[in-house]
Order: structure tokens, then C-alpha cells, then sequence
């Protein structure tokens, strides 16, 4: 796999969440070469994106972010998406796969009537839910020397430290944003198609170690 064939997967993506008008602003992804070689690809100018490991509020985080419009897609209620991967001479060097849900749904606050025309966002607007950060992310040269364990390809929740479930390996952004809308917001995501085409496909990186755990088996 290579940054054009990735940047083509994103690029697909972008359209589809526009054409589905789930995304209300949106990056298209760029390719930008490092100091190390390393060809990037992400979106625009994402000099600050380590705002988001800062041991900050979460709404200091959100709001850095959006500003910053550090993001592929806002989503209609808020929901930032980060899509981003490192590629070197050998191939897929790590990858971040990020959502970042807002802290208060001032969209809807804001203008209602956008989301009472259909019943389209009920699993967004539930009074009981509480915003919860998610990211895939994936290290080709994982081992900080930690006394936890950090697998290659992991899933972290809640901004956790030490969250690190494991993947069964590097995640597509097609495979992420399809687990991000088939799980969070199910009734547009009927709407949501792919073609198999468009889907990049990585291999396993879990070991055997790890599969004995509670993981992710999702490529």
C-alpha cells in the first residue's frame, strides 16, 4: 500500500459523508513529506495535533481542535474525525484514526430545526449519552519500554493512558468510518456504501500473546 492509494480511499470517504450530509465541514487529504522522509497523509496544516494528548479538560482539547479545524470531518452534531497515516521506504509506518465527539450539542441548541425534519439523529440527541474519544492507532515500531504492554494496533477509550486494546492489525479509514457510523450513528449509516474496490486491505500484526486477550478482530 502507498499515500495515493490512501489519500484515494479518504478522498472517496470525504464524498460519500458530504453526499450523505452527515459531515457540516470537511478537509480533503493532502500528502506532506517529513524531515524523516516519511510521506504523511492527513489534511492541511496539523503542526498542533498533539493538543490532543495534552493532560487538559476535554473540552480544552475539543475546542483547540475545532478551531484549528484539525479534522477530515466535522459531523453534523459536532463529532470531530481524524484520519491520518505514516508511511516510510518500507511501507505503512503507523497510522491515527480518531473521534472526538463534542462536549455539548450547541448545534442543535443553535438551530433544532435541522435535525426535527427527519428522524435521522435520535442516536445523537439522547439526553443519557456521554461523549466518549476514540482512536485506532497503529505503530509499525511500537515498545516504549513500558511495564504495560502496547500492542502495534490498538484501541484507546476515554483518552485512557493505558488503554490499549488490542487490534488484530492496521485499520482501512474505510473499515474506521464504517465502525463509526454503523455504531454510533446507525440510522444514517444505512445510507453509508463502500465499494469493496475502495477498501484497503492490511495484514495481521496481533500476536499470540495479545489474541489470548479481549481484542478487535476487525481489518
Amino acid at each position: 500500500m502507498n499515500p495515493n492509494q490512501v489519500v484515494r480511499e479518504v478522498e472517496g470517504l470525504t464524498s460519500e459523508v458530504i453526499s450523505l450530509g452527515v459531515s457540516i465541514d470537511q478537509n480533503f487529504p493532502s500528502i506532506k513529506q517529513n524531515r524523516n522522509g516519511c510521506f504523511i497523509v492527513g489534511w492541511g496544516n496539523y503542526d498542533n495535533i498533539s493538543i490532543a494528548m495534552k493532560n487538559i479538560s476535554y473540552k480544552d482539547i475539543y475546542q483547540e481542535l475545532e478551531k484549528k479545524r484539525l479534522f477530515n470531518f466535522k459531523l453534523i452534531d459536532g463529532a470531530l474525525i481524524q484520519i491520518m497515516y505514516t508511511f516510510d521506504k518500507e511501507g505503512l509506518l503507523s497510522h491515527r484514526l480518531a473521534f472526538f465527539p463534542s462536549y455539548s450539542l450547541e448545534s442543535y441548541q443553535n438551530d433544532p430545526d435541522i435535525y426535527e425534519k427527519e428522524d435521522l439523529y435520535a442516536d445523537i440527541l439522547a439526553k443519557n449519552l456521554v461523549p466518549v474519544p476514540i482512536r485506532f492507532d497503529y505503530n509499525r515500531d511500537e515498545d516504549d519500554g513500558s511495564k504495560f504492554h502496547h500492542a502495534k494496533s490498538h484501541l484507546t477509550l476515554g483518552q485512557y493512558k493505558n488503554c490499549r486494546i488490542p487490534v488484530l492489525g492496521p485499520l482501512s479509514a474505510s473499515a474506521f468510518v464504517d465502525f463509526i457510523l454503523r455504531n454510533f450513528y446507525s440510522t444514517l449509516h444505512q445510507e453509508f456504501t463502500i465499494k469493496d474496490s475502495q477498501i484497503i486491505k492490511y495484514g495481521r500484526t496481533i500476536t499470540d500473546t495479545e489474541e489470548k486477550l479481549l481484542h478487535i478482530n476487525m481489518l
